[in-house]
């Protein structure tokens, strides 16, 4: 019978969702993690593993009902039961409303709401038959407010946020922790450091965020009480204006 604790990370990618993913294995846990490709996955497994964690991959695409159900039950069935389940994924793709076109406006509601749902829904209906768990989704400035040339990063975005307002009042009173972060600001990635390196430069004056440290507040938030949860929290750079 599986009995370790798993947390599901879906979107774990070099920074943020590979932190949270190192984080949780740190506490025990067996840090499931997810990519459409598997091949990406193995230098973070492979270091889980080196600083003593244990920890599986998974190449699935969040899009799809039926990976999404199987992904779930493989995990359930032969790792250990989803405690906690941290859905990651961007999809931050710019574009001026004049040039979106359909099909890709699609696309990016489907990465960035859409999968949310399938995954979030999916792992509840486990948490719920258990009375517990943690679902943390993580949110964006787009969350908040839509600006320009990002009519369908914001709209998926704030969709998402409001999924998550919605499952936190239907699933909190029974014993599901459902949290949404707000990153406001430019994260310590290999992106920023390549297409923005002025952005990138603010490092050193602790300018960016450390995903490191967004991940230590995605365990705060699995470790809180239930007489003192936490539904939304903003993480940013003490010098980001807001």
């Amino acid at each position: 019978m599986p009995s370790a604790k798993a947390a599901l990370i879906v979107g774990a990618g070099d920074a943020t969702g590979g932190a949270i993913a190192r984080r949780f294995a740190r506490e025990g846990f067996a840090a499931c993690v997810t990519r459409r490709s598997l091949d990406k996955l193995q230098p973070l497994v492979a270091q889980i593993e080196a600083d003593g964690g244990t920890a599986h991959a998974f190449a699935c695409d969040a899009r799809k009902e039926e990976e999404v159900v199987a992904l779930v039950e493989q995990i359930e069935s032969t790792i250990g039961p989803i405690e906690v389940l941290v859905f990651n994924i961007g999809a931050n793709v710019p574009e001026s409303i004049l040039d979106e076109t359909a099909r890709k406006y699609f696309k990016v509601w489907e990465m960035a709401c859409f999968s949310g749902f399938l995954n979030g829904r999916e792992v509840a209906r486990r948490m719920v038959a258990r009375g517990r768990g943690t679902i943390v989704f993580t949110g964006a400035t787009a969350s908040l407010r839509g600006a320009a040339n990002f009519g369908a990063f914001s709209g998926a975005k704030m969709a998402l946020r409001a999924l998550a307002q919605s499952m936190a009042r239907e699933l909190g009173p029974r014993g599901v922790h459902v949290a949404h972060v707000v990153v406001d600001g430019a994260i310590d990635t290999e992106f920023i450091r390549s297409n923005f390196p002025e952005r990138y430069a603010l490092k050193d004056s602790d300018g960016i965020l450390n995903p490191d440290h967004i991940a230590d507040t995605y365990w705060m938030l699995h470790a809180q009480p239930r007489d003192a949860w936490t539904h939304e929290i903003d993480l940013r750079p003490w010098s980001e204006k807001f």
